[in-house]
């Protein structure tokens, strides 16, 4: 049976140059980072090696990289230490961020009392500028910003600079999930007015189970996990040398190869949005996943013309056929809730058929993608 990966927005497959560095480290490099001996020496300078590149990359300071488990934990240690230590009292954000940052939120709201407020959404899910800026102007209280770079459902990209030069101005701080932007675009974040971001690297063909939050120097922010003084005194615990070093390899290359690698996956985002409207008249693409321009390249949220119940089998119809995809997020899978991005910025009509996450990589070719429109042509005709 063919088999075709498109949910690359959920996770990447690894680079063999990542896979092989990876190896070469679990074989070779036994200490732990945290250990004086030359065993431990050699397992700390690989880390910090890894986090003056990562730094250099973004161009901040090693100081400001702080490695997690990945983006999840990064965006609770901003948000949750904003609250608890950072003496912030309100929260700004949107019904259609990652669940990484939606149940943080709730949960400083429940425990601390938090007053969160939303950004009201354009017609396409992006946030209103104007709007949160009548909010910033509607209080003197420590206020945290938190919306993300890029979503992860309907792939509209945030203008960084503009919402962090309001926050400047308004004394606010600002948070973004930036999980899914970085690796697949250049950020400065000396010169972009963000205080916090989260970066995960298995969204750029790096291993799971690491990534790295940027923690602007001099905020102030306190640790999340208590028990050691690694990273710098603000995550404890033994790192996980091979897996850091993975991130590393793996960024690197993506920014050395990226103007190639994302004319790639752009062209084959263009090729599979024209071969649908071809072959599909009436489908249509959610939020601004179909604008080139204001959209990451690396996705199409597709909302097929059909009634939902009547393709209540579509994604077990794709899984059969060999071709991964996503009805929501990832982090959604299990839950018998739709997609609480789409309940948002689709019309009630649109919420009444089904919608597909589509996303790309430079392992996928245009072959695949022409047999993903014809599953889809197949199946749609079938219910006719």
């Amino acid at each position: 049976m063919k088999q075709v990966y498109l949910d690359n927005a959920a996770t990447t497959q690894m680079r063999p140059e990542v896979v092989e560095r990876m190896v070469q480290v679990m074989s070779e490099v036994h200490g732990n980072p945290s250990s004086t001996h030359s065993y431990g020496r050699s397992a700390k300078s690989l880390i910090e090696t890894a986090r003056k590149n990562i730094a250099k990359q973004l161009n901040v300071t090693a100081a400001e990289i702080i490695f997690t488990s990945g983006g999840t934990e990064a965006d609770n240690l901003a948000i949750h230490s904003c609250v608890r230590d950072l003496d912030v009292k309100r929260i700004i954000t949107t019904g259609i961020e990652h669940h990484a940052v939606v149940y943080i939120v709730d949960y400083c709201a429940a425990k601390y009392g938090t007053t969160v407020q939303h950004v009201n959404l354009q017609e396409c899910g992006t946030p209103d500028y104007e709007h949160l800026e009548k909010l910033l102007n509607a209080s003197d209280e420590k206020t945290l910003v938190s919306l993300m770079h890029i979503n992860n459902e309907i792939g509209n990209q945030l203008d960084l600079d503009r919402v962090g030069k309001l926050c400047r101005e308004h004394g606010a701080l600002f948070h973004s999930d930036c999980v899914q932007s970085i690796g697949h675009y250049e950020v400065d974040l000396k010169n972009t007015p963000v205080d916090f971001t989260a970066v995960s690297a298995h969204k750029f063909h790096g291993p799971k189970g690491v990534g790295f939050a940027f923690i602007r120097k001099g905020t102030g922010l306190k640790p999340l996990i208590l028990g050691g003084s690694q990273e710098r005194g603000i995550r404890a615990g033994t790192e996980s040398v091979h897996n850091i070093v993975g991130m590393d390899i793996a960024l690197q290359i993506a920014y050395d190869n990226l103007e190639k690698e994302r004319a790639y996956v752009r062209g084959l985002k263009e090729y599979f949005k024209q071969e649908l409207e071809k072959q599909i008249p009436a489908v249509k693409f959610n939020g601004k996943c179909g604008d080139h321009e204001n959209s990451t390249y690396t996705l199409l949220n597709v909302c097929l013309p059909c009634d939902a119940d009547k393709a209540a089998m579509l994604l077990f119809t794709m899984d059969l056929k060999g071709i991964a995809c996503s009805k929501g997020s990832a982090c959604q899978s299990g839950s018998q809730k739709g997609s609480h991005v789409l309940s948002q910025v689709l019309n009630d009509e649109d919420l009444n058929k089904p919608s597909l996450r589509f996303s790309f990589s430079i392992y996928n070719t245009r072959e695949e993608l022409d047999y993903v429109v014809g599953v889809l042509k197949e199946y749609l005709d079938s219910l006719k």
